[in-house]
């Protein structure tokens, strides 16, 4: 007899977060409000985690659940829809025994015994598109390649033996100007080992670079930036430790007494040309852009001075109370011999999920883009922020209800920067389905040039991409940098 299905009762799955475990397709999602764009034609895929079966614990965490991969396909001004479970080893595993059978977050030691020997990756963060093929990603496992018109699982993949370590990252910049891949994996060889790698694809999907080097401890490395001359590699002192693992424990521990660190690794050279800063602890999740201003790189991202994930306790077992994110800027000058670096505030309004025009990922910009305002009732807004003046425009979809990360989409190949569309995901709590909200990229304020409405909802999701129609067709993307 099978086991009854019964989700703990625990606020991350009470209200909006109770797991949705379905599947989807809607063909001409209705248009409520305004018109799709012309010529805004092409798909946006997004990933995020759901739970197909309880874990059996009280413990789970808001990043773990499988994933679920979400299509919206924009094609002569109507929009059509469909989600679909990425197929996994634990996935396929789960479907079989009706049940959950994998343990706390990352943790293979509390797996159930029939899950022995397979891998705990979920393919829930992202997904990428890169010379012709679709992946969904988690950064413990390497990828998973999706057919991008039905969302069919195809298999998982190390890209025909170029991927030689055993995961690959969770956040790839692929350059859509140049149409090169950019890529790592942390803890490369294994759960909590030091290494890390550097890949280099080129357009046509072949590597073209491959750098390791050693972190300072087993971090986590969830995402990283790039310029024209340096790839940039934080390290924060989310630390894993595989005794406490092995014990049972948390697959990660805050530990406020190591410093950050920071590896410019040369983009054109090896491992001995890289170039080490260091401050105090900090962490960060997620980076919007970084760029070379001479003897100087900067990085902006959404910076935690403290611990970005509360529910990772200390060594010691401590619970570190939760601090605000805030856009700040870390700057490195060549030229100093001190190995510090200087940061400065952007933003006094806390924010996450930081986005740019992705043409304009590690070079020179103007606007960026993020979730700000969440207020005590769950809502949200998102922004752009003018990186030049510091000032705000935001787009709020109402009391109570939040918005998910957003896209940027060029209105044309060569448009300047930031001339376009952004597309965001918007969670109608009170109605319990969400929307769909197309916004002018340079004026959010005056609300959506288009919404469209699902009648279901979208419990979650964390990053996407978008892809153009024909850039489906070939495999290449046909952006430029404007010449204004």
């Amino acid at each position: 007899m099978s086991q009854p299905i019964r989700f703990p009762e625990i606020q991350l799955y009470a209200g909006w977060g109770e797991p949705m475990r379905t599947e989807c397709t809607i063909d001409a999602l209705e248009v409520i409000q305004g018109e799709i764009p012309k010529g805004l034609n092409g798909t946006l895929y997004r990933n995020g985690a759901d739970r197909q079966y309880p874990s059996g614990r009280t413990d789970d965490i808001f990043i773990d659940g499988e994933g679920m991969f979400h299509m919206f396909r924009f094609h002569d001004g109507q929009v059509d829809y469909r989600c679909r479970w990425v197929h996994t080893e634990r996935y396929l595993a789960q479907a079989k025994a009706r049940r959950g059978l994998f343990g706390r977050y990352r943790n293979t030691f509390t797996n159930d015994p029939s899950a022995a020997g397979l891998h705990n990756g979920t393919a829930n963060t992202t997904a990428m598109f890169h010379a012709g093929r679709l992946y969904a990603l988690k950064e413990d496992d390497l990828p998973y390649e999706l057919n991008p018109d039905t969302l069919d699982t195809i298999g998982k993949t190390d890209m025909n033996g170029q991927i030689t370590s055993t995961r690959f990252t969770a956040h790839p910049k692929v350059d859509p100007v140049t149409n090169e891949l950019f890529a790592f994996s942390y803890q490369a060889r294994g759960d909590g080992t030091t290494d890390c790698v550097f890949y280099l694809f080129d357009k046509d999907g072949r590597k073209v670079k491959e750098l390791w080097f050693d972190m300072p401890y087993a971090a986590c490395v969830h995402d990283f930036a790039i310029t024209d001359e340096w790839i940039v590699f934080p390290f924060f002192p989310l630390i894993t430790d595989m005794e406490a693992v092995k014990k049972g424990g948390a697959f990660y521990q805050w530990n406020p007494d190591k410093a950050t660190h920071i590896a410019l690794v040369p983009r054109n050279g090896d491992a001995s040309g890289i170039r080490w800063f260091k401050g105090a602890a900090t962490s960060a999740g997620h980076m919007m852009n970084a760029y070379r201003d001479g003897s100087k790189v900067h990085l902006d991202l959404c910076l935690y001075e403290g611990n970005c994930f509360p529910f990772f306790t200390t060594p010691k077992g401590e619970e570190t109370p939760p601090v605000p994110p805030f856009l700040t800027r870390i700057s490195m000058d060549l030229d100093r011999n001190d190995e510090g670096f200087e940061k400065s505030k952007l933003c006094q309004v806390p924010s996450e999920m930081p986005r740019t025009d992705d043409r304009y990922q590690g070079r020179p910009y103007g606007q960026g883009y993020m979730i700000a305002y969440r207020a005590q009732d769950g809502s949200s807004a998102t922004a752009r922020i003018d990186m030049k003046t510091g000032a705000l425009d935001v787009y709020t979809p109402g009391p109570g209800d939040s918005v998910q990360e957003c896209q940027f989409v060029p209105r044309t190949p060569d448009a300047p920067e930031g001339d376009g569309w952004l597309i965001v995901p918007v969670s109608r709590v009170a109605k319990n389905r969400s929307d769909l909200v197309v916004l002018d990229a340079l004026n959010l304020a005056a609300g959506p040039v288009a919404t469209v409405k699902l009648p279901v909802r979208v419990r979650s999701t964390f990053h996407g991409t978008w892809v153009p129609e024909d850039t489906l067709k070939t495999g290449v993307y046909p952006y430029k940098l404007s010449a204004a």
